[in-house]
């Protein structure tokens, strides 16, 4: 943005919940979720599901946990993209709510979510505030729901 422009306004924001809701496909990281819940390890997950929001959203968390923050932003960014490119998939084209209660849609939202707290941890804060927004705009209740 050159220098003396005005940022938009809040309201100026285009709404992402105008719009149909996306429903990302139930086998959507439906592999990658049984796995995890047997307990296998994360890093094998993502290796035998790279397109799994979930796994990478899941290695970022841990790797945040053991104060990684660098390994964590690129999990999180790398199940973000994943997550991206399914949405598209399904048809989103940058609006419209993605339900965090559709369980399908958490593994791209926890990613966003890791992303978000991994951009802060490394100083990214601008980042982190479009991730955190992006969050709250494709469903308020997402941070209540996946905790």
């Amino acid at each position: 943005m050159p220098a003396g422009t005005p940022v938009p306004a809040e309201t100026d924001r285009p709404n992402l919940l105008a719009g149909q809701a996306t429903l990302l496909p139930d086998e959507t990281d439906r592999a990658a979720r049984a796995a995890l819940a047997a307990g296998t390890d994360p890093r094998t997950v993502a290796a035998r599901h790279p397109a799994s929001s979930l796994a990478w959203a899941t290695l970022a968390r841990a790797a945040l946990a053991d104060g990684d923050a660098v390994a964590g932003y690129a999990y999180a960014r790398t199940g973000y993209h994943r997550g991206l490119d399914a949405l598209r998939r399904a048809g989103w084209r940058g609006q419209g709510p993605i339900p965090a209660g559709h369980e399908p849609n958490q593994g791209f939202l926890r990613a966003l979510l890791a992303l978000a707290d991994a951009a802060a941890a490394i100083g990214e804060e601008d980042e982190a505030a479009r991730c955190a927004t992006f969050l709250d705009d494709a469903d308020p209740d997402a941070r209540r729901l996946l905790g």
